[in-house]
Order: C-alpha cells, then structure tokens, then sequence
C-alpha cells in the first residue's frame, strides 16, 4: 500500500516562506493527480494546489502566485514553495494522491498533514 508522509511544516512569520515536502513510499506514477490540501479547525479540507501526472499545475486563488507545486515522479516526491505567506494560509496542511480506476471510481490516498502557521 503507498503511503505519503508531509514534512517541512512550522511557524513562519508573515511575508517568510516555507517548503513543504511529501515522500511517496512506492510510485508516484501511479497517481493521475497529486495535490495539497489546507484545513482549518470548523471548516472542509480545501485544495490549494495540484498537478496531473502530465501537464499544468493549478492553484486555488488565495495563493496564486506565491505558491508553487513540484511534481517529481522519478524521485517520488512532491513539494509545494510557499512565498509571501500571510495568516489566513495557516492550517494543516495534506498531501493527497488521487487514482482513477478503469471503473471511473476515485481512490484518494492521504498523507498525516503538517501544520503550518503564519503569525508575528
């Protein structure tokens, strides 16, 4: 079974940056998307950003243009640059794999999430 494990989460002051890391134990080519998911306390995990195996990255709103998502599928891994961070990007923050089976049903596989928090 492949895991994920995120790393690389802390507390950052505004306007500092941090890189997020996610390790993919097994291939990452296996999954048609790889993405990264923020949740905060009360409210639904929400994509940030997230990359095909093939093809242009995209980005929610909130962080067009400071985030950047890389995708390495000969290494297995995938990161997520964050620049320019403010206080609404906090949160715990998830790596997610998702395949689509030859059924057309979705497996999402999630990593434990690492939490990143932005203030002063």
């Amino acid at each position: 079974q492949v895991q994920l494990v995120e790393s690389g989460g802390g507390l950052v002051q505004p306007g500092g940056s941090l890189r997020l890391s996610c390790a993919v134990s097994g291939s990452m080519f296996s999954f048609d998307v790889m993405g990264w998911y923020r949740q905060v306390p009360g409210n639904q995990r929400e994509l940030v950003a997230s990359k095909q195996r093939y093809g242009s990255p995209r980005y929610s709103d909130s962080v067009q243009g400071r985030f950047t998502i890389i995708r390495d599928n000969a290494k297995n891994t995938m990161e997520l640059q964050m620049n320019n961070l403010k206080p609404e990007d906090t949160g715990l923050y998830f790596c997610n794999g998702e395949q689509t089976m030859p059924s057309g049903s979705k497996v999402n596989s999630w990593g434990q999430g690492t939490q990143v928090t932005v203030s002063s």
